[in-house]
């Protein structure tokens, strides 16, 4: 399967692991020296809807990627980049 670069923008980033979206291609990064895909890049997720910046880039290297499909990239990556959010009720300590 042949894909283009602005293909790959369109395409979510989905950790095999433990199932988490972790968001869409922002931008690649790729050796000069022989034109090989290094890596793809995912950006953070927005500080206080984006007033405050964006945390840190999300960098997945080349061999962490599974598999790249029409619309999902699957990955096998350690870090999580956002910690699940548990919704505590009014009495719960």
């Amino acid at each position: 399967m042949c894909c283009r670069i602005a293909d790959m923008r369109n395409k979510q980033v989905v950790c095999i692991k433990n199932g988490c979206v972790l968001g869409y291609v922002y931008d690649v990064e790729f050796n000069t020296a022989d034109g090989s895909l290094t890596a793809v890049i995912i950006p953070g997720k927005p500080r206080l809807y984006g007033i405050f910046g964006r945390e840190e880039d999300i960098v997945i290297p080349w061999s962490e990627i599974e598999v790249i499909g029409p619309e999902t990239i699957l990955v096998t990556t350690d870090s999580a980049p956002y910690e699940p959010r548990t919704k505590k009720g009014f009495f719960s300590n």
